[in-house]
């Protein structure tokens, strides 16, 4: 108990007002009992789940208690559920509730009653199950959110020693009986393996603490190293697939999952490892257009070197068109006119050797053009791969075709052989520009 007393005398937090989340349970009425015998300005955060017939009397037994100690209360009814996970919904639930009374009394610290045994049940439960180096380390003594902390002082204390307190300080508390019920995972260690383990060492939760802030350090040291890796190799929402692989596996890795935590902040728990082995597949992957769907329509799209996350294309319209000065084509614009550029940007026809009147389109199946000194014709797409066009932006590229369908021209990639060279006999010259280049007008 000495360390509970000595961990919230480090906190100083005697001027704060202290958000208590309070289930009835012989924990949180001990934390409520401590805190509010120290001194501290408490309020009594209650969700009623309405799972059991018990519930709405737990409900009554938090709030009388409160009101016979002249602790503010606060509860709530979770309501709002139909279907699915019901677990996740019931914590986001939680702390949603949580954070609202949190925000209502200007408080920056809500306490919970995780203690010792929790500790071990948690590291242990996620070591069988598979977990990440952050998973590994259960959870700590205080944890940052965005706008709070969440503190957990109770945790150098075993589950008898707060029952046996708890007991000799005549702390009322009510019974969940589906905890003695080994339906639940976390049942089983409970009754199964942590009195295994507390034969051996009956401060195995000691150990246990130790090993988490052990983890919890090595943790952040590489998140900070991650951090900064991150930074260089994934800027909105791209990664640079060749700065990335000279990167150390570990902290790809933890990339990755720092990548999963930023698009998934609500619901992390619908990506797993599978999922991560996707993202590595395609970025070892040799070919250069690659899509992969993700849960919730994230969309991750390889684009040679690019590995787009949650990449939103707009949806793609076929064109057709007669081809005039001044044709605008999104940020890209036609202008007939005289120039000395001899780039793929301009192409130069004589109108006797084509058929008019000239027309831009999106590309066709089957798409072919006798390219320019190629002597023989080229598949449109294998030009975009040749030149590495993103699988994104093929369906929109214009085609330059005259009245009988040939394809004289792609612009700014390749031309046909209708192309006149400069100096020689053409009446017609065309220039690819985009908006805003100079010469532009």
């Amino acid at each position: 108990m000495e360390s509970v007393l000595n961990f919230l005398n480090s906190l100083d937090l005697k001027d704060e007002t202290l958000v208590v989340a309070c289930s009835g349970g012989s924990d949180s009425m001990f934390l409520l009992y401590l805190l509010d015998n120290l001194g501290y300005k408490v309020v009594c955060a209650h969700v009623n789940h309405k799972i059991r017939e018990e519930s709405d009397q737990e409900y009554l037994f938090v709030k009388n208690y409160c009101l016979q100690h002249d602790i503010m209360f606060e509860g709530t009814e979770l309501t709002g559920f139909v279907g699915g996970n019901f677990e996740h919904f019931a914590r986001n639930y939680r702390y949603s509730f949580f954070e609202s009374i949190l925000k209502k009394y200007k408080a920056a610290y809500l306490f919970t009653a995780h203690h010792g045994d929790d500790l071990v049940e948690t590291i242990l439960m996620r070591m069988v199950r598979g977990s990440s180096l952050k998973g590994y380390k259960g959870f700590s003594k205080i944890s940052k959110r965005d706008n709070y902390f969440i503190v957990r002082p109770l945790i150098y204390l075993t589950k008898k020693y707060i029952e046996d307190e708890a007991k000799n300080k005549n702390i009322e508390y009510v019974i969940d009986n589906s905890n003695f019920a080994d339906d639940y995972t976390r049942n089983r260690f409970r009754h199964r393996i942590l009195p295994l383990l507390k034969e051996e060492d009956l401060f195995v939760h000691d150990k246990f603490l130790k090993f988490s802030e052990e983890v919890d350090e090595t943790y952040d040291y590489i998140t900070r190293v991650t951090d900064e890796i991150k930074k260089e190799v994934y800027v909105d929402n791209t990664l640079d697939i060749n700065k990335f692989q000279c990167v150390d596996t570990y902290i790809k890795k933890n990339i990755i999952n720092e990548i999963f935590r930023e698009l998934y902040p609500d619901n992390l728990y619908l990506i797993d490892g599978n999922h991560i082995e996707e993202i590595f597949k395609v970025i070892e992957s040799k070919k250069q257009n690659i899509e992969l769907r993700l849960p919730n329509e994230i969309r991750v799209v390889k684009e040679y070197n690019n590995l787009f996350f949650n990449k939103n294309y707009e949806e793609s319209h076929s064109y057709d068109f007669e081809l005039r000065d001044k044709t605008v084509l999104g940020d890209y614009i036609f202008l007939f006119r005289e120039t000395d550029n001899t780039s793929n940007n301009v192409i130069r026809l004589n109108s006797n050797s084509i058929k008019l009147p000239l027309r831009v389109r999106t590309r066709e199946d089957a798409d072919k053009m006798r390219v320019k000194n190629l002597n023989g014709s080229k598949k449109i797409n294998d030009i975009f791969i040749d030149n590495k066009v993103p699988l994104s932006k093929r369906n929109m590229w214009p085609v330059v075709v005259d009245a009988n369908n040939t394809i004289l021209w792609l612009p700014a990639l390749k031309k046909s052989e209708f192309d006149i060279p400069k100096g020689s006999n053409y009446d017609i010259i065309i220039e690819y520009l985009k908006k805003g280049e100079k010469d532009y007008e």
